[in-house]
């Protein structure tokens, strides 16, 4: 018997500029966004996959379509977790079972998962890896933004050059750095050095995944983030002692309800905690800002990149980001 109607459909995102990080441009997205109906209440869910991992669309739909009728026959968060592994599939359906319990419960997510109600977070506002006078064109562009971050490409000298820059144009704002995998640890003193001149507060994943033991006995004088080294909850352990950040993107670990548990428990492991996103909308966006709730750094500009996000979205004020019931885990019905 059928207490679920699923609904999945595949929509194509356009950016409003093309976006480049080290060995990859984006210029569109496809997402795949779920939906969950009782009859009586409606939860969705967006997910772009893992374009590294090739966590496509079409992949994302089967993986859905496979288990169609566990999740129809009325699947909750804690069987989905074993129904499909970490990746975009999983996060969309994942997500729209804690809007749809939301709804069934009167109450906003964030009061389900049991969170103090949620505030404001200021946010970064990513720069693609591009020529230095134009990242430092778009520093000045972000006017309201208290937070920057770079896009490195792996190129010593560009990047050190792409940092100087935006450095001289926004001399007060936080500012981190994602290599995005472009280093080898031979380079990694260089770079480092380099960053601190430049009030750098965080690097992110600067090695390949699969090398994380390089960075034993390396000691950096900035903060270090995994993120592709920190796919899910099992990455964890092997953090420790290599990194001092994690960075818990939904499409990578499967959700909000992995997302969450991975926050408290790098906590418990000694380590900060990031929020970041995948290119999406503010429906993709709006469960992280959940997470983003118990973490040190927020990564959530995704859809100030889109040509067009959904309507009711994310705002962004002063450099923070807000999302409201209405975007995502209302208490009420949403709309078709």
């Amino acid at each position: 018997m059928r207490v679920l109607t699923l609904g999945v459909a595949v929509e194509k995102l356009r950016l409003s500029a093309p976006f480049r990080i080290s060995g990859f441009v984006f210029e569109e997205q496809e997402v795949v966004v779920v939906t969950l109906d009782d009859g009586m209440h409606r939860g969705r869910g967006e997910a772009s996959g893992v374009y590294y991992l090739g966590d496509t669309s079409q992949g994302m739909v089967a993986a859905i379509e496979a288990v169609r009728g566990a999740i129809e026959a009325g699947v909750d968060r804690a069987a989905l977790q074993g129904l499909l592994p970490p990746g975009g599939a999983r996060n969309a359906v994942d997500c729209a079972l804690w809007e749809l319990d939301a709804q069934r419960r009167r109450m906003p997510v964030w009061k389900v998962a049991e969170l103090p109600a949620v505030k404001p977070l200021v946010t970064t506002f990513t720069l693609g890896a591009d020529d230095p006078a134009v990242m430092a064109a778009g520093a000045r562009k972000y006017g309201q933004a208290r937070c920057l971050k770079l896009k490195l490409t792996g190129d010593l000298d560009l990047d050190i050059a792409r940092v100087r820059a935006v450095r001289a144009a926004r001399p007060g704002v936080w500012m981190g750095v994602d290599a995005n995998q472009g280093y080898g640890i031979d380079a990694l003193d260089s770079l480092v050095s380099a960053l601190i001149p430049a009030e750098v507060s965080l690097l992110e994943q600067p090695l390949k995944r699969g090398r994380e033991a390089d960075l034993d006995g390396f000691k950096s004088r900035i903060p270090i983030a995994a993120d592709e080294s920190a796919l899910s909850f099992t990455d964890l352990p092997g953090l420790v002692g290599r990194f001092d950040v994690v960075n818990i993107k939904l499409d990578k670990c499967g959700g909000l309800t992995e997302g969450l548990a991975m926050a408290y428990e790098a906590r418990r492991l000694g380590l900060k905690v990031m929020v970041g996103n995948m290119v999406g909308t503010s429906l993709a966006m709006a469960p992280a800002f959940v997470v983003g709730q118990l973490c040190d750094v927020v990564d959530l500009d995704g859809p100030i990149f889109l040509a067009q996000d959904r309507t009711p979205g994310m705002t962004y004020t002063d450099g923070a980001a807000w999302s409201g019931d209405d975007v995502w885990g209302a208490t009420h019905a949403v709309p078709a």
